[in-house]
């Protein structure tokens, strides 16, 4: 037990690791870095060491990949779990892992069918990452796999929409008669291992939703404005006083066929925020017949040939250089772009994920917008979430006047991994689908 007197665990932590013992389900929810994922992660050592002989170990998450980053590779960690972490092997890309002489198993679950990877299978112990990403129908199918006499299911869980069916159906029936369930609830202030300086960092990271759900570890419905933190006097600068850009990152373009084409164009700032510096927006009049792609294409490639800095000569602009991303449901666009000289590549499209990142990066300074970009600041006061996806547990903004607003949720979090190497966001990992995305640099973008 040596590397468990190592460890700075809090009381809650070792609590919850002891009581776990007891149950056929554990849940480990609460604040990002609040300490459950160790914890957790302990109590999966523990019980593979008193598993039963037959059935399976498993290992669920979102995707192989998040399964690695967020579990196999901190239990390979020799600086947390000392000799331990010998006892894990892996190679990436492999669907096992080889854990205290156990073979595990780890499985992705992305959506619906997920659910058919564990027809068949019979399990005795299972660790789950982020229950909450999980489909109803494969938690309910992993729960009754785990058919073995003493098998245990171990999860972990940031909090989401309190109708959420992990937490209706079992962490508020934690201490019912027959439900065999234990819950514990974690916030920011229960890691003791966390320096103050990074604490009040991540605090002031997250406002509105995301504050309650990862800082205090609450389950709470999205409500009202999303970007409540936004303010015009602070986030909104004049096009004539932007700094020198490092780079400008691209444009992102959310092409409509009966609402506006949009697309904005993101630089990175010498100071390391990124700046909304520019935007197109073309949307039809009552009295106009709607464009053409070819059309869309011509207009937007004329754009990127103009100046989007004050540095720029306006008769010899430097032509543009950048990723270009855009809605992968736009296929018929896109290949119209591609044949005028100008290749895209597809956007990531998590909702959830790119509005995080978008009010993480504006509640801590590190996402501005000139004042070239009038129908994108329009749109963020107006952005809402839909209490309609509310009820149904489900976080869901209002698809309405989000043109600009998509556009650069596009680019972020699709070029994300260029601009994260500057600008740090405390606790924000990196999407659920970590695999570099390089789209194609364009100098100059023939009209």
């Amino acid at each position: 037990m040596s590397v468990l007197d190592e460890l700075p665990l809090s009381r809650k932590q070792i609590v919850s690791i002891i009581e776990s013992r007891r149950h056929r389900v554990s849940i480990w929810a609460g604040a990002v870095r609040s300490g459950k994922t160790i914890a957790s992660i302990l109590a999966f050592y523990d019980a593979i060491v008193h598993a039963p002989d037959t059935g399976l170990i498993v290992v669920v998450g979102r995707t192989l990949q998040t399964i690695e980053r967020n579990i196999i590779e901190p239990m390979q960690d020799e600086m947390v779990f000392g000799e331990w972490a010998h006892e894990v092997h892996h190679t990436r890309g492999s669907n096992t892992a080889v854990i205290l002489g156990r073979t595990v198993h780890l499985i992705g679950a992305s959506d619906v069918r997920a659910e058919g990877k564990l027809r068949g299978l019979t399990a005795c112990l299972a660790l789950v990452d982020e229950a909450t990403l999980l489909p109803e129908n494969f938690w309910t199918q992993l729960l009754a796999r785990l058919s073995v006499p003493g098998a245990r299911c171990l999860a972990t869980t940031n909090p989401d929409n309190p109708n959420h069916y992990l937490k209706v159906n079992f962490i508020d029936r934690a201490g019912e008669s027959g439900m065999n369930l234990g819950a514990w609830h974690f916030t920011l202030d229960d890691n003791p291992s966390l320096a103050p300086e990074y604490v009040a960092a991540i605090k002031a990271e997250f406002t509105g939703l995301f504050y309650l759900r990862n800082i205090l570890g609450r389950w709470v419905a999205a409500d009202g404005a999303i970007f409540d933190m936004f303010d015009p006097d602070k986030h909104v600068v004049p096009w004539s006083e932007l700094p020198d850009m490092r780079w400008i990152l691209g444009v992102g373009v959310d092409h409509g066929t009966t609402n506006p084409t949009h697309a904005v164009m993101i630089g990175h700032g010498s100071d390391d925020v990124l700046y909304c510096m520019d935007e197109w927006r073309y949307k039809a009049s009552n009295a106009e017949a709607r464009k053409t792609n070819v059309q869309l294409s011509a207009g937007l490639r004329e754009w990127l040939n103009k100046a989007h800095h004050p540095s720029e000569d306006p008769e010899n602009p430097e032509g543009f250089r950048g990723y270009v991303i855009a809605d992968q449901s736009a296929a018929d666009f896109r290949v119209q772009l591609k044949q005028d000289g100008l290749p895209t590549h597809p956007a990531k499209k998590d909702v959830l994920y790119g509005i995080r990142t978008m009010t993480a990066l504006v509640a801590s300074g590190r996402l501005k917008f000139s004042d070239r970009c009038p129908e994108l600041i329009k749109e963020i006061p107006g952005y809402v979430w839909d209490t309609k996806a509310t009820e149904k547990g489900k976080d869901e903004p209002i698809k309405l006047n989000d043109h600009g607003i998509d556009s650069a949720r596009y680019l972020l979090t699709t070029a994300e991994r260029k601009w994260r190497r500057q600008i740090k966001l405390n606790e924000l990992p990196l999407s659920v689908e970590p695999e570099p995305v390089e789209p194609r640099l364009v100098k100059r973008v023939m009209s």
